[in-house]
């Protein structure tokens, strides 16, 4: 008997990476091509298709060998219904019917999901997660998404859109956010959110060694290099790594009183800050929630970087194809 593989995509504005794993979510092979948004949704799904069959290739499989294929696509989409509603990084992209656009391709069977809860599944059923049945996965790049376990099972909502913390209003007249409101958390705790945090305070004529690192261009300025001054001392990097986390910890215990979690998971490229940002996040929760329930919850690195979004969906396409979507 041949063994059988799932596929686990991970459908991003500038990259598509893709995995190939056996039966026990062992990598395979893993590649990562250019998505080609700006040539249309039709373009995308060919880069799709040819990103399984480079796997297929490189793998020495056959695609009768693949049980099920699960992606992971931002924005807003009908997963029982394998609808992609609208994707903002994806110019053209508005009501794709993923599946049924790849469906004629092959014989097994896909599923979709938002980008983020296919991280969760990642990180919980083969991360940092493992054996938790009440936890959150936040990933803080660009922006702030996350997702939700609860009793065992991942919530959706009405519309497929539980679980927006980053739309948190966090001030009631903050700065603008894409959703129509302002002051929303993720407009401040995420990569950029931080970066306009230290422009700000550089406009209001505070000093940096970053300025010397991006020639006073405050256009080249990153999360990254704030990271890297926060560890030479750089006074306005300790700052504003410690506000950024004084308002994310003040937004997660908000979270810990509503949902009453075990355990927070911190993904996405920002989480590299690790303890210099964590730290603070940490300490605001812990003194701002309800003491019972931030006392029984974990605040945690994630631990599968990069790789959750293809692991998770390939998770996410076992668990739709064999037990359901909410098991």
């Amino acid at each position: 008997m041949e063994d059988t593989y799932i596929i686990g995509i991970d459908l991003g504005g500038t990259n598509i990476k893709a995995g190939l794993f056996n039966e026990q979510f062992a990598a395979v092979e893993e590649l990562t091509i250019l998505t080609e948004a700006q040539e249309g949704p039709a373009h995308v799904l060919e880069r799709i298709r040819l990103a399984v069959a480079q796997l297929c290739e490189r793998g020495g499989i056959g695609e009768r060998q693949i049980t099920c294929m699960g992606m992971g696509i931002p924005g807003l989409l009908d997963p029982e219904e394998g609808l992609s509603v609208f994707s903002p990084n994806f110019p053209g992209w508005e009501e794709v019917h993923v599946v049924n656009e790849l469906k004629p391709y092959y014989d097994f069977d896909i599923y979709i999901d938002n980008d983020v809860r296919v991280n969760l599944y990642g990180e919980w059923q083969q991360g940092a997660g493992r054996g938790y049945r009440n936890l959150l996965l936040l990933t803080l790049g660009t922006g702030l998404g996350s997702g939700i376990v609860h009793d065992g099972k991942v919530l959706y909502g009405t519309t497929f859109s539980a679980g927006e913390i980053g739309h948190m209003n966090m001030f009631r007249q903050g700065r603008p956010c894409r959703c129509g409101s302002s002051g929303c958390l993720g407009r401040y705790v995420s990569a950029v959110g931080m970066v306009n945090t230290f422009k700000e305070k550089l406009q209001e004529g505070r000093t940096s060694v970053i300025g010397n690192w991006t020639e006073h261009d405050p256009e080249r300025i990153t999360a990254k290099m704030i990271s890297e001054a926060y560890d030479l001392g750089d006074l306005l990097a300790v700052e504003v790594m410690h506000e950024t986390g004084e308002l994310l910890g003040f937004g997660l215990a908000n979270v810990i009183n509503l949902l009453n979690p075990e355990l927070i998971i911190i993904g996405g490229g920002m989480s590299a800050a690790g303890d210099r940002l964590l730290r603070r996040v940490r300490e605001t929760a812990d003194a701002h929630a309800l003491k019972l329930s931030s006392s029984h919850c974990r605040i945690v690195q994630a631990e599968l970087g990069s790789r959750a979004g293809t692991l998770g969906a390939a998770v996410y396409a076992h668990q739709r194809k064999h037990r359901g979507r909410d098991s």
